[in-house]
């Protein structure tokens, strides 16, 4: 057995496919932290969006939704209006969903909000989570849907304007930014990043 192999076999189980997009989003992102204010504003524009849907789906548009939201520049998406939002809607290389595409927008306004008075999202965000929380569980089933610092943070975002962030969207995010790592205590890319 080679050693691609023994790696393919011992990433976390929703990570052992062929498709490079999500191999390559398991390896170098998920439960890796990032907290570039875009890079935190992309990752819930996309959890939104994946809310209801497969992963999959969104890492293969996600080039496109990087066209549609400015490159998830907050200021940028903030200014968007209600034509941006019907074009948005006839844009089939996105999910065509406007609660979500309205969401986003609003979350953009947030963010400014939150930046104007935290001095950053990232200090937000981690002032309910001051450090990367490893579970490393051993078996998939053991990692959770959502948890007290997710429910605590989704409330804290809830009071700050922003939408769409239940505890198991915000659960998902805080694995996707690197403050939940939640890589199983097989996987070798556990303790990368």
């Amino acid at each position: 057995m080679t050693e691609t192999t023994n790696v393919a076999n011992l990433r976390c189980p929703w990570s052992q496919t062929r498709d490079k997009l999500i191999q390559n989003f398991h390896d170098h992102e998920w439960g890796k932290i990032n907290l570039e204010d875009n890079y935190l504003f992309e990752m819930l524009v996309l959890q939104l969006f994946q809310s209801g849907l497969n992963w999959r789906v969104i890492l293969h548009k996600r080039e496109n939704f990087r066209k549609a939201f400015y490159d998830f520049d907050p200021a940028r998406v903030a200014t968007m209006n209600e034509l941006d939002v019907h074009n948005l809607m006839m844009d089939s290389s996105i999910i065509r969903n406007r609660r979500k595409i309205e969401s986003a927008i609003q979350n953009a306004k947030a963010v400014l909000m939150i930046q104007a008075k935290y001095g950053s999202f990232a200090k937000f965000i981690q002032s309910s989570i001051p450090m990367q929380i490893m579970h490393n569980p051993e078996i998939f089933e053991d990692i959770p849907a959502s948890s007290d610092v997710a429910k605590n943070l989704a409330k804290k975002m809830k009071k700050e304007k922003f939408t769409f962030v239940g505890p198991v969207i915000v659960y998902s995010y805080l694995q996707s930014i690197g403050l939940i790592n939640d890589h199983l205590e097989c996987c070798p890319f556990k303790y990368q990043g």
